[in-house]
């Protein structure tokens, strides 16, 4: 998409494609492109604290141990810790970062709080390009995405992949801001757990979560995952957001508000 007033930049972060589009006056000038390095330059240093897969970083070094004062002394790591707790709540427990019987990327069982972190962290980078305001943003973190666009300019398109053949689309939403979030099992096999049975969550293969913001739609969208059968109509009573979603027998349902042509099918929110 690189033209004259288009510019995409793309980097390996916290182990997946992360991708930066802008569209609008003056994309090339050295400020813009300061302004991008400060959000890969956020992101990796939230993967410095947060991933599982490092062993040198805090929740590396943890191995699904809870923080405790040592590690929440950072302040990233207790606002983390919070949130997790909201989502807790938020979610009536289907989103539990201290609940994950499946074994961690480095070894041991437990805390795990990446199905929040990544929407945050993608939400708290943006805000190096909040003063951009004639630019249209897309930025794509692994198929998490969060959107803006100016005044009079029209929609981001946003294809939703089919979890069995990721070459296809499902769906295509248009969206002018806010947030698109997928979890499920088309790239990193049954990965979300079930925090009730304490088993991996199976039920859906995908949830597609549209609405405001990045990191509920994140946690929303894992969340349903884990809540399998139970997932469609806590979806549907949630307000401002939609969801897409496709079981294990590759049944596809939107509940109300879906804005792609899948919103024709809906399930209730009675």
């Amino acid at each position: 998409m690189n033209g004259p007033d288009r510019r995409a930049w793309v980097e390996q972060v916290m182990g997946l494609p992360v991708s930066v589009h802008l569209r609008g006056p003056g994309v090339r000038t050295p400020a813009v492109e300061e302004r991008v390095a400060r959000v890969f330059a956020d992101l990796r240093a939230a993967d410095d604290v947060f991933s599982t897969w490092r062993p040198e970083s805090v929740l590396g070094r943890l191995r699904g141990a809870p923080p405790g004062p040592a590690a929440t002394a950072d302040p990233l790591v207790r606002e983390v810790a919070a949130l997790c707790e909201t989502a807790r709540a938020r979610t009536g427990g289907w989103f539990d970062a201290r609940r994950l019987p499946l074994p961690l990327p480095l070894g041991g069982t437990g805390y795990d709080p990446s199905g929040l972190v990544k929407g945050w962290a993608v939400e708290r980078a943006a805000r190096h390009l909040t003063d951009l305001a004639a630019h249209d943003l897309c930025l794509n973190a692994g198929g998490d995405v969060l959107l803006r666009t100016a005044p009079g300019r029209p929609s981001w398109r946003i294809g939703v992949e089919d979890p069995d053949r990721p070459e296809r689309m499902l769906d295509v939403v248009a969206r002018a801001g806010g947030a698109v979030a997928t979890s499920g099992t088309a790239r990193r096999g049954t990965h979300i757990t079930d925090p009730r049975a304490g088993r991996p969550a199976a039920a859906l293969r995908s949830v597609t979560v549209v609405g405001p913001d990045l990191l509920w739609a994140d946690v929303y969208a894992t969340a349903a995952v884990a809540g399998g059968a139970d997932a469609p109509d806590w979806l549907a009573s949630l307000d401002g957001y939609a969801a897409l979603l496709v079981d294990a027998a590759g049944r596809v349902r939107a509940t109300p508000g879906w804005p792609g042509e899948r919103g024709r099918v809906t399930v209730s929110s009675a």
